[in-house]
């Protein structure tokens, strides 16, 4: 299956000539497990711990606007939902016309566009869910490769691409038939990249390595609509490769694909990406029910606690013993973990299919309409501290990472439809 296998002698070249971190910045594995990134990066889907959270010593900006708290913005060609990539001195997007699926790659201080890649011609599936894209993956970065996927012309791809913009390898990962879109991002880990692709014809889950496309192991999935992104998260004592959606919450070894533990907990359709406390897994789901649910993650298959609130696109996050998630319908809720007795809830207003960020105290929380409310991550009650508008649309997850709020968003001009990337932050 894998085509155009990338030399090492490239992916040699392209390491020595395009240094991203300093020999001191945080690394994760080595040798051919190498993953490079640093403490204000944001290197794939829900950032560096993959649930959402950022760094608590950043201080990116309460307030900003179309010219307040700007440092840049640029032009992105055509759509799509998927966040921003941020690793070293580069910003990595993924974008689709009616004709192409791209890669974009800016350079992180000014926006300035570095590279362009199409990575498909033709074959763009138009249809779907007026929600979906056909670009909402979001580009993975191990500090050598970017990795990202498409469905085009019936079938997913997996796709590495070189620091420099050439493409390195491409894998048909399997079949796809189209229900509502897709939207799974791929998930780095040691020597693999993860890839999902649930649909009513092939479903699959696969680890490809890194660096030749090769497929390491494949497990097949029920035939059945789905969504949600693979992650990897540490519970029950260990790394565990989550996948909720198909009626199941699914335990995976990331690095061979081995079954852990499977149990009954999650409705048909999911969209988000669960998190954990170390000991229960929290699923949420849209179709045929709303549901959120605590699942022990020990093996024993037990539901701790559940109830009928409709998470279903935006992800939650979890912080010291408390859930906290927004609804699809703007409704911010906090739960007790362990428990799932509801703390507090509140009202934002508007409708959101982006996922909110936990930075230190507090929570940011975009609405599709573009409005950005920012509250506390608190027990004690709900408390928004401030609230920001940009632009006519938001889709897309912010990516908040060094201090900067990196967001993707539509701007309505002339009965024109826009996509712009702004950096938000202190300038200098």
């Amino acid at each position: 299956m894998p085509r155009l296998p990338a030399p090492l002698a490239v992916l040699c070249l392209l390491f020595t000539a395009i240094p991203l971190l300093p020999a001191d910045e945080p690394r994760e594995g080595g040798g051919a497990d190498r993953i490079v990134f640093g403490p204000t990066d944001w290197p794939w889907w829900r950032g560096p711990t993959r649930d959402g959270t950022a760094p608590p010593d950043q201080k990116p900006p309460l307030t900003w606007g179309e010219k307040e708290n700007v440092v840049w913005q640029s032009p992105v060609p055509g759509r799509g939902h998927g966040a921003p990539a941020v690793v070293g001195d580069r910003v990595f997007l993924a974008a689709a016309d009616h004709d192409t699926q791209s890669v974009l790659c800016l350079d992180r201080r000014t926006g300035k566009q570095l590279w362009h890649t199409v990575v498909h011609r033709g074959g763009v599936e138009i249809k779907g869910n007026t929600k979906s894209s056909q670009a909402s993956s979001t580009p993975a970065c191990d500090g050598t490769r970017v990795f990202i996927n498409f469905l085009n012309a019936g079938a997913i791809y997996t796709t590495a691409l070189g620091l420099d913009g050439k493409q390195l390898w491409q894998v048909k990962v399997t079949e796809y038939v189209l229900h509502q879109g897709f939207g799974s991002s791929p998930a780095v880990y040691k020597s693999l990249v993860i890839v999902s692709a649930d649909n009513k014809g092939t479903g699959v889950i696969a680890g490809l390595d890194r660096a030749t496309g090769k497929v390491v192991w494949t497990r097949e999935r029920p035939k059945l609509p789905n969504y949600a992104s693979p992650v990897i998260l540490t519970a029950a004592g260990r790394e565990q490769l989550i996948l909720t959606g198909c009626d199941l919450v699914t335990a995976l070894d990331p690095l061979t694909g081995e079954k852990i533990w499977e149990t009954k907990g999650a409705t048909t359709e999911c969209v988000t990406s669960t998190v954990t406390d170390g000991k229960l897994v929290f699923t949420s789901g849209g179709y045929p029910k709303n549901h959120v649910s605590a699942v022990r993650a020990d093996g024993s298959g037990q539901l701790v606690w559940e109830n009928k609130a409709r998470v279903y696109v935006p992800s939650m996050l979890f912080r010291a013993g408390y859930l906290y998630a927004v609804l699809d319908e703007g409704i911010p809720v906090c739960w007790k973990a362990d428990t799932g007795a509801e703390v507090w809830r509140g009202r934002l207003g508007g409708t959101f299919t982006a996922s909110p960020v936990l930075v230190g105290d507090y929570i940011y929380a975009t609405n599709e309409a573009g409005k950005t409310s920012i509250f506390k991550a608190t027990p004690d009650g709900f408390d928004v501290a401030a609230e920001n508008k940009l632009g006519d649309e938001v889709m897309a997850t912010p990516t908040i990472c060094g201090g900067r709020i990196y967001m993707r968003v539509v701007v309505k001009k002339d009965g024109r439809r826009e996509e712009v990337l702004y950096c938000l932050g202190p300038k200098g």
